[in-house]
């Protein structure tokens, strides 16, 4: 019998005979697959939160019918079947009222997947799947694919109530490598290969302590992302998961980096070759997409008129284009500071401090004495003070010197030669890793290792 052959109710009343474990629920077919029915017939149990099966990350519909025991019994009922997308601005709530449920219903049976903490609603993206399923206007069940791997079924109990099941996809780690020339930008040369938004945006973290992608990226350069991506069972592509080799061949760098997780603290980070860390003590830039308008060195000053040491960098922007933190530290001043206009000055370790001048405003919270991390944003560009056009003035102090931040030595992060321990485990990861990327087997979407054989997940 198909899917499509099963009756919505028997002709006839069946024998009450059902096990305790099988009152709760019938199932008389979910996601079109044997296994997947048998794991859902299982999903009556109290003890069932979860269900794992590969049929989870297909799409919708996902299931066919579902119907309580009561509802076993008794004349056929019409069954109305309707699916639809999330729609910018609009609630979980207001798509399944939009699909035919009645507005106290879909509230129970949402309220059901809530209180697991199965979804979150305040994060809820457009184009997120549902089904509902009404009979004679009484809403029996509702499926809604909140992950690329991950389904929820919300299903009527014998008690009147709602039970809420997630269904998880078994997938397994493949491995992908792209690699080309740069003719552009890197993004648009990953993304035609097959990386992701989250891939392009990773190899660029790792290389953000390095070098200025908006000067220092030339026509020729190349470059090199291999990451973990996952299939499920049938072998149809999930979703993409970590970079675990960065690597980038040009003019202003050659250098390549390994995703690694020291067993000693767990802090996940990129390792050269030789284990020292990606991070550095200060970014090389605290803002994206800016050309640099005036270098640190002796200048005539555009307003004044005076010559003097223009003590930092320029960075022409937009008003409003976000500033970062170039390093951890606490904030000594966020106030209104002469000619510097709107104006920040961080405290880091190492005799180390850091200002930001002619802001148009302050990011939220930030004010003296606050702790702020690497890479938070600190405030937003502007032209406040004595400047002639919106750009971030940069300044970087060390022991009170004013220094050129765009040539300045930084201190490195975790050097894992101090710890021979786990250098000998850096360097494990690190083989396994090159025999992925070079043995030809890691084309794409190509299963390799599975994940427990191998110590090459992150």
């Amino acid at each position: 019998m198909t899917q499509d052959d099963l009756p919505i109710a028997p002709a006839t009343p069946p024998k009450r005979n059902l096990s305790q474990g099988m009152k709760s629920l019938v199932v008389l077919g979910v996601l079109g697959s044997a296994s997947a029915i048998a794991g859902l017939v299982m999903a009556g149990r109290p003890d069932a939160a979860m269900v794992q099966t590969a049929e989870a990350a297909t799409p919708l519909p996902l299931a066919a019918r579902l119907v309580s025991a009561v509802d076993v019994v008794g004349a056929p009922k019409q069954l109305v079947k309707a699916e639809g997308k999330l729609e910018r601005n609009e609630t979980l709530t207001g798509l399944v009222n939009r699909l035919g449920a009645p507005v106290g219903e879909a509230n129970a049976a949402l309220q059901a997947v809530y209180s697991k903490d199965l979804i979150d609603h305040r994060r809820l993206r457009p184009g997120l799947e549902a089904e509902t399923f009404v009979e004679d206007g009484r809403l029996t069940a509702l499926a809604i694919k909140a992950d690329a791997d991950r389904s929820l079924l919300v299903t009527r109990t014998l008690e009147g109530g709602w039970q809420a099941t997630q269904l998880n996809a078994k997938l397994k780690p493949s491995y992908k490598r792209v690699a080309a020339e740069i003719d552009g930008s890197i993004y648009n040369a990953a993304l035609k290969l097959g990386a992701g938004d989250q891939q392009v945006v990773d190899f660029a973290s790792a290389f953000a302590y390095d070098i200025d992608f908006q000067r220092e990226i030339h026509p020729g350069d190349r470059f090199e992302i291999f990451f973990e991506t996952f299939v499920d069972e049938r072998g149809n592509p999930v979703r993409n998961g970590e970079v675990l080799y960065a690597a980038l061949d040009g003019k202003a760098l050659k250098r390549g980096f390994y995703r690694f997780t020291p067993s000693d603290d767990g802090v996940s980070d990129y390792f050269d070759e030789k284990g020292e860390s990606a991070t550095k003590f200060l970014m090389k830039t605290p803002i994206n997409g800016a050309r640099i308008s005036s270098n640190f060195g002796t200048r005539r000053h555009p307003i004044s008129g005076y010559t003097r040491l223009h003590k930092g960098t320029d960075f022409a922007a937009p008003t409003g284009t976000p500033v970062y933190a170039a390093g951890s530290g606490t904030v000594q001043r966020a106030s209104w500071n002469g000619g510097y206009g709107n104006y920040i000055k961080i405290k880091h370790t190492r005799g180390y401090d850091t200002a930001y001048a002619h802001l148009s405003r302050y990011a939220k919270g930030v004010k003296s004495g606050r702790k702020v991390r690497q890479g938070e944003v600190i405030g937003y560009v502007g032209s406040t003070g004595a400047s002639t056009g919106p750009h971030l003035h940069y300044e970087v102090y060390v022991d009170g010197k004013p220094l050129n931040a765009m040539s300045l030595k930084l201190p490195t992060g975790r050097k894992l030669a101090e710890d021979p321990a786990m250098l000998a485990e850096f360097r494990q990861h690190k083989d396994a890793i090159d025999t992925l990327r070079t043995s030809g087997t890691a084309g794409p979407m190509a299963a390799v290792v599975p994940r427990e054989a191998t110590p090459v997940s992150p």
